[in-house]
């Protein structure tokens, strides 16, 4: 009998993922509509943990030069033959993830930038030995690779060159491959995220908008480009000027069901897996989310509390989603909470929904200015998940399943260990 394959915590190389026997559950129909709908540039904002690294790892090996077609095989992209025969292994890709760019200073954080572009211009070594290439073209790629930050004058000099890095690597590939590229830019608003806490968000806010003008905006060498991220950030950040933007958000219906698990996609792994009987205690504890019309679970959930059910069928669920970062959010919100925020908090607790005003389109300065900014922020972070649209951005909101009710209860818990004036019993009643 051939051995159940192996749970991906944590894989989000799909080469790997296809070719050392792990479980996949099939996001390639993503591919189709992209081909099918594309913008120039697209954006995907979801959730951490929603599988929005491995759907851009699946892209860039779809796409670039070099395609194995046997990672493919079997999977709903292979049916599209004609699809496969224009676009499979035909284009040069440069692919980014930009989500340990983190750092406590803007130096340091350039540095660490300098090192995912070097690393990337470094897969493309064999542009020196290009024929179709000048002395000058070459010099312009080495100039690429010796990058160094410094300080002073180069520093600034380093500065306008990571400004044009993207754009530069584009220009390059697009003479030699005679093809135009595609850039795939992964976690893009990460370093954003970071200044913001550290206290540089606006040279960093400068710098992101210099490359991504640059690389997005006014790149002639540029097929189509795919960015993820948890925010969208709003065009006067990073994307001034930005006119060909088409942003898929989770309350966007088209793209809905390309992050995450469906209810049918779990029940097929729990059947592969012959743990059918967990179906609802995993739909109480992961499922929940609302993207554009589809009903989701949190993949990072249910990969491990499955894999911990393979070898203890009797363990029960754990908060994984919560427990892979930090609940700054929450914790700030309560910080801030009024006597209204708190009663809305006791409502979501206690399973029932409040009705909020949300803007997806923020920027990182502003994500902390006011409670309903973080409103906006605990919903398209995924703290709490829409029912319906009661009216233009207005939304009734709830909290989407067990594991996240759990850390609501234990932040406010802790809130009222601090001010005991209110009582606890109402906050922390059975969800269920």
């Amino acid at each position: 009998m051939k051995p159940a394959a192996k749970l991906p915590i944590g894989i989000e190389d799909f080469e790997k993922m296809r070719m050392e026997g792990f479980y996949y559950v099939d996001k390639t129909r993503l591919i189709t509509e992209l081909l099918n709908n594309w913008g120039e540039v697209n954006l995907f904002t979801r959730p951490r943990r929603f599988g929005k690294s491995l759907n851009m790892n699946m892209l860039k090996y779809f796409f670039s030069y070099g395609c194995d077609p046997k990672l493919f095989d079997g999977l709903d992209i292979s049916g599209e033959k004609e699809l496969c025969e224009k676009y499979m292994g035909k284009f040069p890709v440069i692919f980014l993830t930009l989500k340990d760019v983190e750092a406590r200073d803007f130096e340091s954080a350039v540095a660490m930038l300098r090192e995912v572009i070097c690393h990337e211009v470094l897969r493309f070594h064999f542009l020196l030995k290009s024929d179709r290439l000048s002395q000058e073209d070459k010099a312009q790629y080495e100039k690429l690779v010796r990058l160094d930050i410094g300080s002073g004058q180069e520093f600034l000099r380093s500065l306008n060159i990571l400004k044009r890095s993207l754009r530069i690597l584009s220009w390059l590939l697009c003479k030699h491959y005679g093809r135009k590229v595609i850039l795939l830019i992964d976690e893009y608003d990460v370093p954003l995220d970071k200044a913001r806490h550290h206290g540089y968000y606006d040279e960093m806010t400068d710098l992101i908008r210099g490359m991504f003008g640059q690389a997005l905006k006014t790149n002639e060498n540029l097929f189509f480009a795919v960015l993820t991220g948890c925010l969208r950030v709003a065009k006067e950040s990073i994307f001034t000027g930005l006119n060909n933007l088409n942003v898929m958000s989770i309350t966007n219906i088209q793209f809905d069901e390309y992050f995450g698990f469906s209810d049918t996609e779990v029940r097929t792994m729990l059947e592969y897996y012959e743990l059918e009987d967990k179906h609802d205690l995993i739909k109480e504890w992961y499922d929940g989310y609302r993207f554009g019309n589809a009903d989701v679970y949190c993949p990072w959930d249910v990969i491990n509390y499955v894999n911990q059910l393979r070898f203890d069928p009797n363990s029960r669920p754990r908060a994984f989603w919560i427990n892979s970062s930090g609940n700054t959010i929450i914790h700030t919100l309560i910080q801030k909470a009024t006597d209204q925020t708190m009663d809305d908090l006791e409502q979501l607790v206690n399973g029932l929904s409040v009705t909020k005003t949300i803007s997806e389109e923020l920027t990182y300065r502003e994500l902390y200015d006011n409670i309903d900014n973080l409103w906006s922020v605990l919903f398209t972070t995924g703290y709490l998940t829409r029912r319906k649209e009661t009216d233009l951005n207005t939304y009734e909101l709830v909290i989407p399943n067990q594991e996240i009710c759990m850390i609501f209860e234990e932040q406010l818990l802790s809130r009222f260990q601090e001010a005991p004036m209110r009582s606890p019993a109402k906050a922390i009643a059975t969800f269920w």
